[in-house]
């Protein structure tokens, strides 16, 4: 018998060290499956290898480009580079399992047991979920007990998909059943108050819609007995894993308080808290192909010189083939309804999968759906996707982490706008609503959901965005420029397909698209060419363009940390001053205030009145804020109307799509109520009225009021979350409330209606409504929605958006004049005898 291991080989598996030669040596991969690497592969290996020595550095890859591969080869030259313990971190435990199966054909040693021998003496690479690593009782070790356990090579993969696990670490969340929530609330009860008197009030009575952020002036000075109450608690389930990690700095958190508890959260991840992350010799973040990679900065702690400058290989059109289509643009008759209708057809021959934002809208396509898959069933789902035909399968708020390679999933759909999660979200979205840096946001988000229908290069499907929010948000502000250049390629590739084929399906079904999806489906050679073609030439930009503001947030946040909270205010006002958008300079400056109130209370307090007067919707300073009246000025609807049509867009088919987005808005469900108020004040705007938010931004007054001639005036209250069948007493008296605040503003020669946006026209027997008191249901706004699509559709057909003749008359046609508001789109109401 000949003893091999006597024979000298060369370089082993086991000693050499470009991941290029470690694959090529690998003994007992899966030799059909991976007989040769990549070419993008090999390009980010030969790239890496070069530069393994910094601190950190962020690999961008197409989704379904073999980076797991990539990441696992990278650390098996490290190993046998000596850099050990080596661990691989995913998202969830479904992908833990993905990568070990990955492992196993690659013939790479690993293991899920931290305690592994094999693992601490550098033999076999850890494979864990994030939570793993990230929690205040980590195994690695937490804080101020030091590193207990050293990782050398560490690889973070789908970075962006870890995120909201390190977040929820760093999150303290009190239910409003705890006694904590009862002591800090009763501390905290006054300022809340003094914010915004009425959402105070509906937070009390239990109000699942209301939340308010806790003044950060009162915070800072009550942080000794909360800190007092939160160590007291500390050891309860809902702070024992999170108090570990958020104890060092309490004071700069975060507070909002909403019906279902209190939150506490920091500006940044202090992610020192995890040495094991900062003390490693090596940090790999493997990430897709997302332009902006900044909030590696607020979440991990990156320098932004790694981040800046990314591995990527050398061509971004390394990316499966998709047809992406936006059917409300193509026909924008196209309802939900007739998608819906039309995914469920699709569904019977092909495995179509929808991503929702939520559980409601998840009920929603329940009567089209053969699978909803949410946490608890999700592994055993995509595995029946995987192993054959299942039909229609729901996603909820499920936009990355997820593999669907193949017959999978032939044809994806994203169903609107996701959702924000936790409650200082929900502040800063509606502080920022409508601003750039939200849509920058929301675009990232959904391009995570566009990648999970592809997984390889020679991967098809066809993606439908829907949702005609989604829509309108997609072509303002220059979204579709956020996306990253393999999919904008695509979007831009399937914008010219709709072109051509709009006119052919005008008014006629949806079905209608079924020749031209079909192009895609069945590989047709037309399409695949013209698909392969815009993808071929196209290169990642060598410098990632980052978003200043998180990047400089992150230094401010470091800086207060480690107690130098002049330094954090310097260095975010050099970048007040070079902000020209209000809502987003207004957000900043309460930001600096927040740092400024740490040694100067009252010059935090004239920086918070500047951020009100740029931003409506930020924290109300200790001295209130000084309500500005819709000024009376002489009034012309439609030349208004022209104006401001005008203003907004040459593209009459892009005015259409942006009012159907906004309409999209006013919709009677629930987690809806800022989107619909916000939506209730914006389209009074292309009817030629002007109006506020009071109540959002002067915290007091009605959540609508609109000015709807010169001395005329709707208030109006939104209640449209509302299922019950009769109009509370506290509803009634904060339309009560409101037309009382009207009549101290606004002087006698004005005149006003009060109107309650409810399901119900009948007031509860308790309740005391005003007579003149008006009710707009789910019908009247149907009726409403329709009257103003159809005027914009009727102007933007004809192009006479800037003709004030055919405004005037349309707005007559149409019957959407100041006083067909009233006497059309509201109803009387009665009272429910007892």
């Amino acid at each position: 018998m000949i003893d091999f291991s006597k024979i000298g080989t060369g370089n082993t598996v086991d000693t050499v060290l470009p991941p290029r030669e470690v694959f090529n040596a690998l003994p007992h991969k899966n030799a059909e499956k991976f007989q040769y690497p990549r070419d993008v592969q090999s390009q980010v290996w030969a790239k890496w290898f070069t530069r393994r020595d910094n601190d950190s550095l962020v690999i961008k890859m197409n989704t379904g480009s073999g980076k797991t591969i990539v990441g696992l080869l990278i650390l098996k030259s490290c190993l046998n580079e000596g850099k050990s313990p080596a661990v691989y971190i995913c998202p969830d435990k479904y992908l833990v399992k993905q990568v070990i199966d990955a492992s196993k054909e690659l013939g790479i040693e690993v293991t899920d047991d931290v305690n592994s021998l094999r693992f601490l003496s550098g033999k076999a690479i850890l494979v864990a979920n994030i939570y793993k690593l990230v929690n205040g009782k980590s195994v690695f070790g937490v804080g101020d007990e030091g590193l207990k356990l050293k990782i050398s090579s560490l690889v973070i993969d789908d970075a962006h998909a870890c995120l909201e696990t390190v977040e929820d670490q760093f999150t303290i969340n009190i239910p409003q059943n705890a006694n904590a929530y009862v002591e800090i609330y009763s501390i905290l009860r006054d300022s809340i108050h003094s914010q915004c008197e009425s959402k105070a009030v509906e937070i009390e009575n239990k109000d699942p819609t209301s939340y308010l952020q806790v003044p950060y002036w009162i915070w800072q000075d009550k942080i000794s007995e909360i800190t007092e109450i939160l160590v007291k608690h500390s050891s309860e389930d809902f702070l024992k894993f999170v108090w570990p990690l958020v104890k060092e700095n309490p004071k700069l958190s975060h507070c909002v308080i909403d019906a279902s508890g209190i939150e506490i959260s920091p500006p940044a991840i202090p992610i020192h808290m995890i040495p094991s992350i900062v003390d490693a010799d090596r940090k790999i973040f493997m990430t897709a192909t997302l332009v902006d990679d900044s909030i590696l900065s607020s979440h991990f702690g990156v320098n932004e010189q790694y981040i800046k400058n990314p591995i990527v290989p050398d061509s971004a059109g390394d990316i499966g083939d998709r047809m992406i289509l936006l059917p409300q643009v193509i026909n924008t008759e196209t309802s939900d309804d007739d998608i819906k209708k039309y995914c469920h057809a699709l569904s019977k021959d092909i495995n179509v999968v929808v991503i929702v934002p939520s559980i409601n809208r998840a009920n929603y396509w329940k009567n089209a759906a053969d699978a909803i898959l949410m946490s608890d069933n999700l592994n055993d789902g995509v595995k029946k996707l995987k192993s054959g035909h299942v039909g229609l399968t729901v996603l909820v708020n499920r936009y990355d982490g997820i593999d669907l390679p193949g017959n999978a999933c032939r044809v994806l759909v994203i169903d609107g706008f996701p959702d924000v999660r936790r409650k200082i979200d929900k502040v800063e979205q509606s502080i920022l609503l409508g601003s750039t840096r939200h849509v920058n946001q929301v675009i990232q988000r959904i391009e995570q959901g566009m990648g999970k229908g592809i997984r390889s290069n020679d991967d098809y499907c066809v993606v439908f965005l829907v949702g005609k929010d989604l829509t309108s948000q997609l072509y303002s502000q220059g979204a579709i420029e956020k996306l990253s250049p393999g999919t904008k390629a695509q979007l831009r590739l399937s914008e010219q397909i709709s072109e051509q084929i709009s006119e052919q399906i005008k008014g006629k079904e949806i079905f209608q698209l079924t020749d031209t999806i079909k192009y895609c489906l069945t590989r047709a050679d037309e399409w695949v060419t013209a698909s392969k073609g815009v993808l071929a030439s196209l290169k990642y930009s060598e410098e990632n363009n980052l978003d200043k503001m998180t990047l400089i947030l992150r230094n401010a946040y470091d800086y207060a940390s480690k107690n130098d909270p002049v330094k954090a205010a310097d260095i975010l006002n050099n970048l007040v001053n070079e902000i020209t958008n209000k809502k987003e300079k207004g957000f900043l400056k309460q930001i600096v205030a927040t740092y400024i109130n740490l040694f100067d209370k009252s010059e935090a307090q004239k920086l918070q009145m500047s951020a009100v007067n740029d931003n409506r919707r930020v924290l109300k300073p200790i001295e209130g804020i000084q309500y500005h009246k819709i000024a009376g000025n002489i009034f012309d609807q439609a030349v208004s109307c022209s104006n401001y049509l005008s203003s907004r867009h040459n593209d009459p088919n892009k005015l259409i799509i942006e009012v159907n987005g906004i309409l999209e808005g006013l919709q009677f469900k629930e987690g809806t109520s800022n989107i619909f108020e916000e939506a209730f004040k914006n389209i009074s705007r292309y009817l030629g009225f002007e109006s506020q938010r009071p109540e959002q931004e002067y915290k007091k007054g009605p959540d609508v009021l609109w000015k709807v001639g010169e001395l005329n005036y709707l208030v109006i209250e939104c209640k449209n979350e509302a299922t019950a069948s009769t109009i509370s007493k506290d509803y009634c008296n904060q339309l009560n409330g409101s037309a009382t605040w009207f009549e101290t503003k606004y002087d006698n020669t004005c005149t006003y209606t009060p109107i309650m946006v409810h399901p119900s026209i009948i007031f509860e027997y308790a309740a005391s409504p005003n007579p003149k008191i008006r009710i707009i249901t789910k019908e009247k706004m149907l009726q409403f929605n329709n009257s103003v699509k159809n005027f914009i559709k009727a102007l933007a057909s004809n192009n006479e958006i800037g003709n004030q003749t055919a405004i005037r008359q349309k707005l007559i046609s149409y019957k959407l004049r100041a006083g067909d508001i009233v006497e059309l789109y509201t109803t009387t109401f009665t009272t429910k005898n007892q």
